[in-house]
């Protein structure tokens, strides 16, 4: 049976004009992205807002009106990201696993990393999950699609605790696999032949810490950007290491990564199982997967594509893959028509 249609009314004060106009956008342009998003219909008059829909839609609906008109007095302008990535804050990617109306937004339990230039807010509640493992635990793996904030809330996580002195230095790590493409057709020494396949870190850092601070940290090996096999034979104490790409690692790689951790260390592995570039030899990820979990201060968090925080439509790309794999796997046909 069918979830019966309901109605409520948000009240946004104090009244502003310009606010409400930041808010609405040019022909009501937010109000219909929060609409088609949630299934819903919102009307309004003044600061008086109408919603009609589902139960669980509306009260979204209604803490990201909230949550939208606070920013308005903060003097920000709103743009169609910025709703994207509030409606995902508040729970609508995770819409189909609320249970009851008692759930409550992410902001409600909220945690912040600061970084030297500024603060950085989880954008979903499985986000929120992660970042709160983190800190929790000592071995830690995201896992999921492109674009659902696993390398970049590792690397915040890393500075934040570099910032506050809980450790002194920051270990960055891929394994140099790559899309079948081999290193040694790329020119330069082996540093200069993983350094693009590096650039996803190299990004995150500059844009917490600047360009000078990295390069003086860089400098100085507080921050160590390196290749996988450059990590066999040490031992990592009082660091944040980060292995990214971690569904490229084999299943001897895996193990001699994570048996590199030290005292007053924390780990963090991320990777995406359906994007593996080995060719034919097992994933050391997939492994652990199977072999990790239950075991204290081990966590895993795993990202579904309505974790998505980058362009909508890449959220729909993903989804499109998984029911194409789901059709694939469930009719055997493993040949391309």
């Amino acid at each position: 049976m069918s979830e019966s249609v309901h109605s409520c009314n948000v009240t946004l004060t104090p009244i502003d004009n310009r606010r409400l106009v930041n808010l609405c956008g040019r022909f009501d342009e937010h109000l219909r992205q929060i609409e088609r998003r949630l299934k819903i219909e919102i009307t309004n008059r003044g600061n008086v807002f109408q919603l009609v829909g589902k139960e669980k839609s509306i009260q979204i609906a209604s803490l990201v009106l909230k949550s939208l008109y606070h920013k308005t007095g903060q003097g920000i302008e709103l743009t169609p990201t910025q709703i994207h990535l509030t409606l995902q804050q508040q729970g609508a990617g995770t819409l189909e696993d609320m249970t009851s109306p008692t759930t409550t937004a992410v902001a409600d339990n909220e945690v912040s990393l600061q970084t030297r230039k500024g603060e950085i807010l989880p954008r979903s509640q499985n986000q929120m999950r992660y970042v709160q493992n983190i800190l929790n635990h000592d071995v830690n793996f995201g896992i999921g699609p492109a674009g659902t904030g696993k390398t970049f809330l590792a690397v915040a996580c890393a500075v934040s605790a570099l910032e506050q002195e809980k450790i002194r230095r920051i270990l960055l790590v891929r394994p140099a696999v790559e899309a079948g493409e081999r290193l040694g057709f790329l020119p330069g020494d082996i540093t200069q032949k993983i350094d693009p396949y590096l650039r996803p870190l190299y990004d995150a850092l500059y844009e917490m810490l600047g360009f000078e601070r990295v390069a003086k940290l860089l400098e100085r090996q507080v921050i160590e950007i390196a290749s996988l096999a450059y990590m066999r034979g040490r031992t990592l104490n009082d660091a944040f290491i980060i292995l990214d790409e971690g569904q490229n690692t084999t299943i001897e790689q895996m193990k001699m990564f994570l048996t590199r951790l030290g005292f007053s260390s924390t780990a963090v592995i991320t990777g995406d199982i359906t994007q593996i570039d080995l060719k034919g030899r097992p994933s050391g990820l997939k492994q652990v997967i199977k072999m990790l979990q239950g075991i204290p201060n081990i966590s895993f968090t795993f990202f579904q594509s309505s974790d998505v925080v980058r362009h909508p439509v890449v959220q729909q790309i993903i989804e499109a893959y998984e029911k194409y794999e789901k059709r694939k796997n469930d009719t055997g046909d493993h040949c391309e028509h």
